[in-house]
């Protein structure tokens, strides 16, 4: 995991799940009428819930899975499954509406702080993003492997939070269609990364080469 090429396929895996660019309307409708400082603090505020609750799972995730009798190769393919599922709702669009939603529901419920909910959780450690990480400390080996994998998880919140702070700009700059064509781009990347997923598992039950 320590490799170039496996770290670039991390990155590129929670990046297209967590989909910065995608959140960034949902941040600005959610925090729409704040000043820029309150801004800040919920930016700042969800993506460090978010990095506590992804360094739980990559810790603890596999050992749960232990405990209820799950293989890790049965994991893969449930979770690839799970990513291509998430694809196609990107792909069509399905994806977006469900996350404007949530984050109506989160706003209706707590107007003056949506950084926990829906922001931290469900929107950016969502499903498909607990299903990665458990998948990707299924491949660690030492304790290199998981620092390596913590570093990548921070490295995308670090993106999430710049794409917060910079939600009003981008969304000036790409527009409505600009964001539906790098959400179709994104979820193509998912479904491929998705099948090799599902590939890697079979392999571990001794299907296929």
């Amino acid at each position: 995991m320590t490799e170039l090429p496996a770290l670039i396929t991390a990155f590129t895996t929670m990046f297209i799940i967590i989909d910065p660019p995608g959140l960034a309307p949902v941040f600005i409708a959610l925090t729409q009428g704040m000043s820029p400082a309150q801004r800040r603090t919920i930016a700042i505020r969800a993506c460090v819930i978010s990095a506590i609750l992804m360094i739980i799972f990559l810790f603890l995730g596999e050992t749960v899975l232990g405990f209820i009798g799950i293989s890790m190769d049965a994991f893969r393919i449930a979770g690839g499954i799970l990513l291509f599922l998430t694809a196609l709702d990107m792909l069509f669009q399905k994806r977006q509406a469900r996350r404007e939603e949530n984050a109506a529901e989160g706003q209706a419920e707590h107007e003056d702080d949506p950084s926990v909910f829906p922001l931290a959780l469900p929107l950016i450690v969502g499903p498909g993003a607990i299903t990665t990480i458990i998948l990707l400390a299924g491949g660690a080996k030492d304790a290199a492997d998981f620092g390596a994998i913590a570093m990548v998880l921070l490295a995308v919140l670090l993106i999430v939070l710049l794409a917060f702070l910079a939600a009003p700009a981008l969304e000036r700059a790409l527009g409505k269609t600009g964001l539906n064509i790098v959400t179709r781009v994104l979820g193509m990347l998912l479904a491929a990364l998705a099948v090799q997923f599902v590939l890697d598992g079979l392999r571990g039950f001794g299907i296929g080469a």
